[in-house]
């Protein structure tokens, strides 16, 4: 049996335990909030991360090229981008996968064998967090951005309501 029929067949456990790890990267208020909270309506935090981790892992175990994750790594990346999370803290969801994979197959994995597999497929997690990383870092650019335009646009706006803007320009001139 080969580790990527092990993975469609723990599919269920694997998730779970896998979401779980990631809602325990938030702050322990909020992550009993995440939990309790079902609807996307009432929790849009949750639905992507689930949604995005089901991606990602149906990618991996139908060998899907990585340009196919991408999607699912956006998702969960702007979300966790725009909250308070180191770059580290981010992408870190990502690794924990290999932390229930190696869980949850330990004895299968020792039966069979399956050491090169296990190493092969750690190997494209391992690349799909430094794809998170990338969209990590663009997702804080465009934030910055934003944030930089908005204060710009209040500024001048602030000295238009107050004139200053106009004497400025006129002493320039």
């Amino acid at each position: 049996m080969k580790i990527y029929d092990l993975l469609a067949e723990k599919k269920p456990v694997v998730l779970k335990q896998w979401f779980n790890l990631i809602l325990e990267t938030y702050p322990e208020e909020s992550t009993s909030f995440l939990k309790s909270q079902n609807s996307q309506s009432r929790n849009p935090v949750t639905q992507p991360i689930f949604e995005g981790i089901e991606g990602i892992y149906d990618g991996l175990v139908n060998e899907a090229d990585a340009g196919k994750l991408n999607v699912y790594l956006d998702n969960i990346i702007r979300v966790r981008a725009i909250q308070d999370f180191s770059p580290s803290e981010a992408v870190s969801f990502i690794f924990s996968l290999k932390q229930v994979i190696r869980k949850e197959l330990e004895i299968e994995i020792c039966d069979q064998k399956l050491f090169e597999e296990l190493l092969a497929l750690e190997s494209k997690i391992d690349s799909l967090a430094n794809t998170c990383f990338e969209i990590y870092m663009k997702c804080r650019e465009k934030l910055y951005e934003i944030k930089a335009n908005e204060v710009r646009n209040w500024t001048y706006r602030a000295l238009h309501k107050t004139k200053l803007y106009k004497e400025v320009r006129t002493e320039e001139q």
